[in-house]
């Protein structure tokens, strides 16, 4: 693998779960469309199971990137979605875009530039870092933290956001990977498993403005609650879990 990871990538995927997003998925796609990232770029969009004519939507776009698009019939989970967008990805690079404007495309240029470099092999987005241009809920920034902070006790591992959206792989890393969380419990997986490699992880300062939970699919209630996410934690992180269900997956 290491001959692998000195080639210089040329293509990126962004990998982008989407979920009851109508209202702003017409401007999103027209926006990351246009955007460029400095690669060439696929978009991969997964439709987790929509029941609101976000199928329509991405039926009738037309875009203007190389662009592939799945659909669930039923909700699986962000967790599968990201699955079923690794299998279908073809860039050297493949990263996670959220189907909103919480996160700002320009970011990813930043967090390219060690992946393009060849400084590392998967890059975080980090929204508490210096430098990080952020709007919190308390509740959801310290779950966040306590969840972060036990990972890195059982991962090694010295990261300060989990959790972010923003996560960048070289392709060879999650060739080596598999994955099995079918929702939230994507996060410490990954980590767990990224920490188990032995790879170059590197963190980059990202900017975050959450959507208000009325605007947002997510209630107050709907934190990963710490005994909860601390149990998916350990389990990532002390067993292997092998496991690729595509029950769900359609192409169109």
């Amino acid at each position: 693998m290491s001959s692998l990871l000195l080639r210089k990538p040329k293509t990126l995927s962004l990998i982008i779960p989407i979920y009851n997003e109508a209202e702003n998925l017409a401007d999103f796609l027209r926006a990351v469309d246009r955007f460029d990232f400095g690669l060439r770029t696929e978009l991969v969009l997964v439709d987790d199971g929509s029941t609101d004519g976000t199928a329509e939507i991405l039926r009738r776009t037309r875009l203007r990137s190389k662009n592939t698009t799945l659909r669930n019939e039923t909700n699986c989970g962000k967790g599968s979605a990201i699955r079923q967008g690794i299998v279908a990805a073809t860039g050297d690079i493949i990263g996670i875009q959220d189907a909103d404007f919480e996160y700002d495309f320009a970011d990813i240029l930043r967090l390219l530039e060690p992946l393009k470099a060849g400084r590392c092999d998967v890059v975080y987005g980090s929204r508490f870092t210096a430098g990080a241009q952020n709007a919190h809920r308390t509740v959801h920034y310290l779950a966040n933290g306590l969840l972060t902070r036990f990972s890195n006790i059982l991962s090694g591992l010295k990261i300060s956001d989990m959790e972010t959206c923003y996560k960048f792989f070289r392709r060879e890393i999650l060739q080596n990977i598999e994955l099995q969380s079918p929702r939230f419990g994507f996060e410490p997986e990954i980590t767990a498993k990224i920490a188990r490699l032995k790879v170059r992880v590197k963190e980059v300062p990202v900017s975050y403005f959450p959507r208000n939970y009325i605007e947002g699919k997510k209630s107050p209630g709907a934190t990963v609650l710490p005994p909860c996410g601390i149990s998916s934690i350990s389990t990532w992180c002390s067993a292997g879990g092998v496991s690729s269900s595509r029950r769900c997956l359609k192409r169109f």
